[in-house]
C-alpha cells in the first residue's frame, strides 16, 4: 500500500522537515503521497509536486484547516486513513499536534520519535533521553509514526513531477478555535532547520546577556540562537529557544554550546550535531565529553573575542 506523508508549511513556504520525512517514507514505500493540507496553500502543493520519490500530493484546502487545528486535521487524516498502511509527520510540535487525535480514532498505537526503520512493522526510537535504544513492533494496520527528522537526510527538492489530486476535507469540527499567535520576536532562522546553531545555559546570568550571543550569531550566515532548558526556566529567554530532550531536537553542521554545563536532558536534543563547540570556565562540565572541540574560559571574555575575530 502506499504511505502517507503530511507536509509542514505556512501555507507559504514547504518546511524543510517535510523533506528529511520523505526520506524516511522511502524506506517503506516508492508509493509516496504529500498530503497539504492548509488555506490559500496552493503554491505550496507546487513545491512539494518536485520533491524525489513522491508519485502523489493530496491538496486539502479549506479556511478552517488555516492554522492546522488538531481536531480539524485529526478528522481529516482519519478520514483517509484506510487508503495507507503508513501515516507520517515530523516529530515536532507540528505532527505532534494532532497525530495522537488520529491514533485515538483510529484506535491503534502513534511510534514517536523514530530514529531508524528495520522494515514495515519494525521501527527504532530512544528512550530514557537517548541513553537506550528501543526496537518497536507493531500489529496495527495503519501504523502512524512521527520521525525524528535530524536522522534522515532531505529528500530532492528539485527533481519530482508529483500530480496534484485536490480533496474534501471534513467539515469543520466547531471543537475549538484560533485566537492568536504570540511570536518571541526572535530573528534569524528557525532553531531546526538553522546551520549553525549557538546556545546559551543557566552560566549566561540574566537575559540581557544573551545579546553577547545575538551579536555573535548576526556574524554567521544562517544561524539561529538556543538555550538550555536552566536557561528558559531561569526567563532567560522562550520556551521556543529551549533545545532538548523537551525542547527542539537539533542537527547542525556547527553547535555551539556557551555556558552550558551538558546534562543529559539537553545533550539528547543536540548530539547529533555534525560539530559540537563548548566554551565554559568548568573545565570538569559534562559538555566536554560530547564535545569536538572545547574550550575552557570566561565566555564573557571568550565570546566578544570570537565576535572581534569574525
Amino acid at each position: 500500500m502506499a504511505v502517507l506523508v503530511i507536509s509542514e508549511h505556512d501555507n507559504k513556504n514547504l518546511k524543510q522537515s517535510t523533506l528529511n520525512t520523505v526520506t524516511a517514507a522511502t524506506k517503506l514505500s516508492d508509493d509516496i503521497h504529500i498530503l497539504v493540507a492548509g488555506s490559500n496553500c496552493q503554491t505550496v502543493a507546487q513545491q512539494t509536486q518536485k520533491i524525489a520519490g513522491v508519485k502523489k500530493i493530496l491538496l486539502a484546502d479549506a479556511p478552517h484547516l488555516t492554522n492546522f487545528l488538531a481536531e480539524n486535521m485529526a478528522s481529516l487524516l482519519a478520514s483517509i486513513a484506510k487508503n495507507y498502511s503508513h501515516i507520517l509527520v515530523p516529530s515536532n510540535t507540528f505532527g505532534k499536534n494532532f497525530l495522537p487525535r488520529v491514533a485515538a480514532i483510529l484506535d491503534v498505537a502513534q511510534i514517536t520519535d523514530v530514529i531508524d526503520i528495520l522494515s514495515s512493522d519494525t521501527f527504532k526510537r530512544p528512550i530514557y533521553a537517548g541513553n537506550a535504544i528501543a526496537t518497536v513492533q507493531s500489529i496495527d494496520n495503519i501504523r502512524l509514526l512521527t520521525i525524528r527528522t535530524t536522522k534522515f537526510a532531505k529528500a530532492n527538492a528539485e527533481s519530482g513531477n508529483a500530480t496534484i489530486e485536490t480533496i474534501n476535507p471534513p467539515a469543520e469540527s466547531g471543537l475549538s478555535s484560533f485566537v492568536k499567535i504570540e511570536s518571541s520576536g526572535g530573528e534569524g532562522p528557525e532553531l531546526t532547520s538553522a546551520r549553525v546553531v549557538i546556545s546559551g545555559g543557566r552560566g549566561m546570568g540574566n537575559a540581557e546577556n544573551f545579546k553577547l550571543l545575538e551579536n555573535l550569531a548576526k556574524k554567521i550566515p544562517n544561524c539561529a540562537i538556543g538555550a538550555s532548558r536552566a536557561a528558559v526556566d531561569a526567563g532567560f529567554v522562550p520556551n521556543d529557544y529551549q533545545v532538548g530532550q523537551t525542547g527542539k531536537i537539533v542537527a547542525p553542521e556547527l553547535y555551539v554550546a556557551v555556558g552550558i554545563s551538558g546534562a543529559i536532558q539537553h545533550l539528547a536534543g543536540m548530539k547529533d550535531s555534525k560539530i559540537i563547540v563548548a566554551i565554559n570556565k568548568d573545565e570538569n562540565a559534562p559538555i566536554f565529553e560530547v564535545a569536538d572541540y572545547g574550550l575552557v574560559a570566561d565566555l564573557f571574555v571568550a565570546v566578544p573575542e570570537l565576535e572581534k575575530k569574525l
